[in-house]
């Protein structure tokens, strides 16, 4: 069921909303409904997946149960959060990586091979690094043990459920115990559904339009033709912008759903496009997932702590595996790799060169090395990542015509609103203030959202693939 859906927009979420302020309104808990609601909106996927997802959850929370039980042998509770982790690595490997890796055995090899065509769980990599971040949390001794319907609900909710934001459980669970009629229930509904009409916006009219631009030219490299530097460097660019509206859009949407409910969820983007290094690129783009590699790979493994060599090479492993985990391809664990090379020489030139750039050179020099770099998360395979880059670099020898104006106006506007447009969230409270004209406009595009989605050219949000 996707967010920008008729049957998710007209029936699932006002039955849900209602369902659980009635009772609300009646004294009783809403966290059962919502568990619920969450299986059936991931159910409707594939009905098939929701055993993996609910095994995972009792599976996991059974783990933290032995963990936190008091008597047993202590030898045995240290290895248990050691096989939680690993087993939730075992989950993510066989559904997500065991045709890539058995590929790359085969092409080492010499041998070809038939893929097994395994399922890839929507929202597999989201749901277990949440349940891994838990279980590590109660290693370090820094997390409780929850009830088997908060700790469910955790994991399961809908609105974060398939592509994040990755949530930690003591930036959720503790908002359980909140009355959804508190005070400020109309501001977060209006805040929330301002935010909702902000990712939908986002999504249908300038993402899924970015896609026809895209699309055509990257699948024209797939197949080895002949592609000009305008065609290769407008599709980079509407990619780049694609992927930022898509998945900005779908947390925004996911922040503002969870807020109709009642609940804070952690910001994902703050216009990352802006960004005047590779550092603070990254300080603002999917920012739980940041955190999450920060925390949980990126310190362990060192960090800043051991001298520049150390750093550097934290910095690589924590960029190539943040890459393989975007897809199980080559071509995302060079982009994690080019990020990551990049990463290191912005730390060497903090530390030791005396030259300092100029703001605009440096936003220049990130967004450039943003866009290249998503040629190869973009691209299917090294071969049409280097046709891109050879059509970029004119070694087609054709420069080509220009797109048409609508084209040109549309890509213009949507690099303008991602580099210079207000962060959704600031957006959203501006816009609380109660105006007639405002609620207008807020009607009225909502209702080109449905009408568009109603035409049936639904595309489904990049990160799902993750």
């Amino acid at each position: 069921m996707l967010f920008h859906s008729q049957i998710f927009l007209l029936l699932f979420l006002p039955l849900a909303l209602a369902a659980y302020y009635v009772l609300a309104a009646r004294g009783r808990s809403g966290v059962w409904w919502l568990l619920a609601a969450s299986f059936v909106f991931y159910g409707y996927w594939d009905v098939r997946l929701v055993p993996l997802l609910a095994g995972s959850i009792v599976v996991n929370w059974l783990f933290a149960m032995w963990i936190t039980s008091e008597g047993g042998p202590e030898f045995i509770k240290r290895h248990v959060v050691p096989l939680g982790v690993a087993l939730n690595l075992l989950v993510i490997g066989v559904f997500k990586y065991a045709d890539f890796f058995a590929d790359t055995f085969a092409w080492v090899n010499g041998d070809v091979r038939a893929p097994w065509s395994i399922i890839l769980p929507l929202g597999i990599s989201f749901f277990t690094f949440q349940q891994i971040s838990y279980l590590v949390d109660l290693k370090r001794g820094t997390a409780p043990a929850y009830r088997f319907r908060d700790y469910a609900l955790y994991i399961a909710f809908f609105p974060q459920l398939i592509a994040g934001p990755i949530v930690r459980h003591n930036e959720f669970i503790f908002q359980l115990e909140h009355n959804p009629l508190r005070p400020g229930t109309a501001e977060r509904l209006s805040q929330g559904g301002v935010l909702l009409l902000i990712g939908l916006l986002k999504k249908v009219f300038i993402a899924d339009r970015m896609a026809l631009l895209a699309d055509p030219v990257f699948a024209q490299a797939a197949a080895g033709q002949v592609i000009t530097a305008t065609e290769a460097w407008l599709a980079d660019l509407a990619f780049g912008l694609q992927i930022y509206f898509d998945f900005s859009g779908y947390s925004d949407m996911a922040i503002g759903l969870a807020l109709m409910f009642g609940f804070a969820l952690p910001i994902n983007f703050n216009a990352p496009y802006s960004a005047v290094n590779i550092r603070d690129f990254w300080r603002r783009w999917h920012m739980t997932l940041s955190r999450f590699l920060r925390d949980y790979l990126y310190i362990p493994l060192g960090g800043s702590r051991h001298g520049a060599a150390r750093h550097v090479t934290a910095l690589m492993m924590t960029m190539l595996l943040g890459g393989l985990w975007h897809g199980a391809n080559w071509t995302f664990v060079a982009w994690g790799g080019v990020h990551g090379l990049a990463l290191g020489i912005n730390m060497v030139w903090d530390r030791y060169s005396r030259i300092q750039l100029p703001k605009t050179a440096g936003w220049l020099l990130t967004l450039l090395f943003v866009l290249l770099a998503w040629v190869l998360f973009r691209a299917e395979t090294f071969d049409a990542a280097m046709t891109m880059f050879h059509a970029m670099a004119l070694g087609s020898g054709e420069i080509g015509q220009l797109p048409g104006l609508g084209d040109l106006a549309l890509v213009a506007f949507s690099l303008g609103v991602a580099v210079f447009g207000p962060c959704s969230h600031d957006l959203a409270r501006k816009l609380l203030v109660p105006k007639p004209t405002l609620a207008v406009l807020s009607a009225i595009a909502f209702a080109a959202v449905v009408l568009e989605v109603g035409a049936g050219r639904n595309i489904e949000f990049i990160y799902f693939q993750f």
